[in-house]
């Protein structure tokens, strides 16, 4: 039986992936963590996987999992910053910032994308290390078989962003839908994953 492996975006947790799971019933996942909020969760369980990732980490997904392992990218991207991309001026401010006032740069950045107010900080140093990698980090195109979903109203990644990352995915554009998907449409990202499974 193929394991769904979860992962969710850079100041996120696994609950991101709450109503997404409960939408399927009977399926064996994993949810792994960054450790942001919590204890850090990042086994990958043994057989066959399915990989999904929010945002960030369908990057991370992207770049550690074999090419074997299929992806489904909600809100995702193989690199964040560059051409047709978030402007690096964006991360260079946050991560200027960090050091000083880690709460009111993720508070910030949940508020720009509408997302509720974070849990505590449990892991400080994860969350800066995640925001240099998220600047500098990208997945090879390898051949991986990709699902590319993406909000129309996405207030953080541009649309040339969402049109051209993961150049050879199938793609689609949820209207009036922002950078939350597994929050706002967890029945559409529960269908396109069983549809995939």
């Amino acid at each position: 039986m193929t394991t769904l492996l979860l992962l969710h975006g850079w100041g996120f947790d696994a609950s991101l992936w709450n109503a997404v799971l409960a939408a399927l019933p009977g399926v064996t996942a994993m949810r792994l963590d960054r450790g942001y909020f919590d204890e850090p969760v990042s086994a990958i369980p043994a057989g066959p996987i399915m990989a999904v990732g929010h945002s960030f980490g369908a990057l991370l997904l992207a770049k550690d999992l074999p090419a074997t392992v299929p992806l489904i990218a909600i809100n995702g991207f193989d690199r964040f910053m560059g051409a047709n991309a978030v402007p690096p001026r964006l991360v260079a401010r946050m991560r200027a910032r960090f050091a000083d006032a880690p709460e009111a740069v993720l508070a910030d950045f949940r508020t720009r994308i509408g997302a509720r107010v974070a849990p505590p900080i449990a892991d400080a140093a994860a969350l800066s290390d995640d925001l240099a990698l998220l600047a500098e980090a990208s997945a090879p195109a390898n051949g991986r078989r990709i699902m590319a979903l993406h909000g129309a109203d996405d207030p953080l990644l541009p649309p040339a962003m969402r049109e051209t990352v993961f150049p050879a995915a199938d793609r689609e554009i949820v209207a009036g839908a922002g950078h939350l998907l597994p929050l706002t449409h967890p029945g559409l990202c529960a269908d396109r994953i069983a549809a995939w499974l």
